[in-house]
């Protein structure tokens, strides 16, 4: 296996869990904050230049109720407008339940909000978003509301059109905008729909992260599901599916949040670990907890959640500073 090593750490004044990533029209890395870590610490987006050098783009507009802001998944449309998964109800305390937003917010350069725009709102835990043609692609991890007979978890796939907004998501089957569902069956890890990606043929791909599948989304023109299927799954290779992304060769990289690992999976569906730390500090380059990987200047680079401890997970304690992993995939 590969050893991955420290990209960068993050400033501790305004970023304390990194989580989504996109590279911007000048070849910058796009990080996500929503600092779960510190209550008091909203989420922010971060920006890191090819040398390396990091600053704060923008703060994300805070939820008018909670006084915060919490940004996992980000995506760039084609005007470079950013969209953001802001799961305000990620930790599960009452008072934040059902007030996730999916938020488009149109920033200049020097990080100054021109616009933003509410797409959907009230939803329980928005997650990883990707942009396709005139669509959006949100994946969302829980729909508690919804009682499936197993007594298992049921999370689900919303599409969205790039220009609606103020859609008033119910977390129920009754939403129009639901592509598909998915139940997760892993008893110890209930926590469903996460990563999400697209291939160069314009397939879908997302992760069902307690049960460690990739599930293939083949659609139609329009956008909408045409067939669906298991496309990997290797409980020995791969635990957990956060964060994933297609390299230029078709090979899908899997931040496998449990194990705090890197998967590959090739194009015919092999799964293998490409890289894996014990837990750490991630100090010394180690994957601390990954929650999303993006291919930068020929590598995988890697956000450290580094926050969620228990049953199953590698992790067992939140460090600061905050830190970004590489993995070498020449």
């Amino acid at each position: 296996m590969k050893i991955s090593k420290l990209f960068m750490t993050l400033p501790e004044a305004y970023a304390c869990t990194p989580d989504g990533m996109e590279i911007d029209r000048y070849g910058n890395l796009i990080l996500s904050c929503p600092n779960y870590a510190d209550e008091h610490m909203s989420g922010c987006v971060l920006r890191i230049t090819k040398d390396r050098r990091v600053e704060k783009w923008f703060d994300v507009p805070v939820h008018p109720e909670t006084g915060v802001a919490r940004n996992m998944g980000i995506a760039f449309d084609s005007n470079w407008n950013i969209y953001l998964c802001d799961n305000q109800g990620w930790s599960e305390r009452p008072e934040l339940l059902y007030k996730g937003r999916v938020l488009k917010c149109e920033v200049d350069d020097a990080g100054n909000i021109k616009k933003t725009t509410v797409i959907a709102d009230h939803m329980e835990h928005p997650n990883g978003i990707r942009i396709r043609g005139e669509y959006m692609y949100v994946t969302q991890s829980y729909l508690h509301p919804v009682k499936d007979p197993s007594g298992k978890l049921v999370s689900c796939v919303y599409r969205f059109r790039l220009d609606e907004h103020d859609i008033d998501i119910t977390n129920t089957l009754e939403d129009p905008h639901i592509l598909t569902t998915f139940i997760t069956q892993n008893p110890e890890t209930q926590y469903g729909a996460d990563g999400i990606a697209f291939d160069s043929a314009g397939n879908l791909y997302v992760g069902n992260f307690g049960d460690g599948e990739v599930w293939k989304l083949v659609l139609n023109q329009d956008g909408s599901l045409k067939e669906k299927s298991l496309f990997a799954k290797n409980p020995e290779e791969l635990k957990s599916t956060d964060g994933m992304v297609f390299d230029e060769n078709g090979n899908l990289y899997i931040a496998d949040f449990c194990a705090n690992a890197i998967v590959k999976v090739t194009k015919d569906g092999y799964v293998s670990r490409l890289a894996q730390s014990p837990d750490c500090d991630g100090l010394d380059g180690g994957l601390d907890q990954p929650g999303e990987p993006i291919i930068y200047d020929g590598k995988i680079v890697a956000s450290c959640f580094d926050l969620v401890t228990g049953p199953g997970k590698v992790n067992t304690a939140h460090e600061m500073p905050a830190t970004l992993a590489e993995v070498d995939i020449s």
